[in-house]
């Protein structure tokens, strides 16, 4: 099959991308990103020369050059990881989010219309469903669970889950979407909690919580949510949601503090300040329908997981300083000059 899987030069798309590299080396790959703030090209360096990949420097907003790459490369799937993420700055500066990730994906499910494919899959996240209580341990998100967001991001992700799933009743488009928990992996953006809070420990400087640190969130190893979107797209069935969670529940506050363990780094570093506008107070999610469907279930305990994190960002220290360093942003123009 080809794919081409928007936002690949993210987090999450980069993970993705080996993992379809990994598993089905017969399949071509087009990485279409704009590389904003978050995308890195670094991150895909191991796969650049691979005969099987194609990266294409992009906004899934400009209608014409999407249009552009679906005549000139006809794929079979698309997966949108393509998205303005980070809350913080949903907050500074709702706009840019309301044009990429929902006018970004009019402009993805217009062009699979006009080109023809097979699927159209929607990666989401679980904070369209706002939060849940801390007292009640016993709440899940479910994929029936009410949309209730509470930033400028999560809005923005709801609105496209809703175009998304109204072009398949409209239009009959072959879509799915999944939503998933907290990831954390390698070649997570720095700015983002626990790759923020290993670097600072690193360099032994305090490390920010907000307010008491005791929201929780439901933490999945981002290998373990590539599998998951592989067997959606694969198998899944058209029209559907598909929540995916790693049943790895921790407070903000424990992970930082096993951060700190994993370095031998003292809680001292650790500070607390005010707390950001409609922060939710927890994330959980149920997987069991992916799981009955699909046979999908995380691999990856958080401890094993946290532990492997912390061990590729000390061994990847390159990486994660060039982008603090802002060297990052001039990757693209040292791999494509004079080409």
């Amino acid at each position: 099959m080809k794919l081409i899987v928007t936002g690949g030069a993210g987090f999450i798309g980069s993970n993705f991308v080996f993992y379809q590299r990994k598993h089905h080396p017969e399949d071509d790959i087009i990485c279409l990103d704009a590389l904003t703030y978050a995308g890195n090209l670094e991150t895909l360096e191991p796969v650049m020369n691979d005969p099987k990949f194609k990266f294409v420097k992009g906004d899934i907003a400009d209608r014409k050059l999407v249009y552009d790459l679906f005549e000139a490369e006809k794929p079979d799937y698309i997966v949108n990881f393509a998205a303005e993420s980070h809350v913080d700055r949903s907050i500074e500066n709702p706009e840019v989010f309301l044009r990429t990730n929902v006018m970004g994906t009019q402009v993805l499910l217009d062009a699979c219309r006009k080109y023809g494919i097979k699927r159209y899959h929607q990666v989401s996240t679980d904070e369209v469903y706002g939060d849940l209580p801390l007292d009640r341990p016993d709440l899940y998100f479910t994929e029936t669970t009410p949309i209730h967001t509470s930033s400028p991001y999560s809005a923005s992700k709801a609105a496209a889950d809703l175009l998304v799933l109204a072009y398949h009743r409209t239009f009959k488009l072959p879509v799915t979407v999944s939503r998933c928990s907290n990831n954390y992996g390698p070649y997570h953006f720095p700015e983002k909690l626990i790759p923020l809070m290993i670097s600072r420990a690193l360099a032994d400087e305090s490390l920010p919580v907000y307010g008491t640190g005791e929201n929780i969130r439901d933490w999945l190893y981002v290998e373990d949510h590539c599998a998951a979107i592989d067997l959606i797209l694969r198998k899944g069935t058209d029209g559907e949601v598909y929540n995916i969670g790693g049943h790895n529940e921790r407070t903000n506050l424990e992970v930082v503090k096993t951060i700190l363990r994993q370095l031998d780094k003292p809680e001292s570093l650790i500070t607390y300040v005010r707390d950001r506008p409609g922060h939710d107070m927890r994330y959980a999610i149920d997987p069991t329908k992916i799981h009955n469907e699909l046979g999908w279930l995380p691999a990856t305990k958080f401890d094993d997981g946290i532990r492997q994190t912390v061990e590729w960002y000390l061994s990847n220290r390159p990486w994660w300083e060039h982008i603090l360093a802002g060297e990052y942003q001039n990757y693209y123009e040292r791999m494509y000059a004079g080409r």
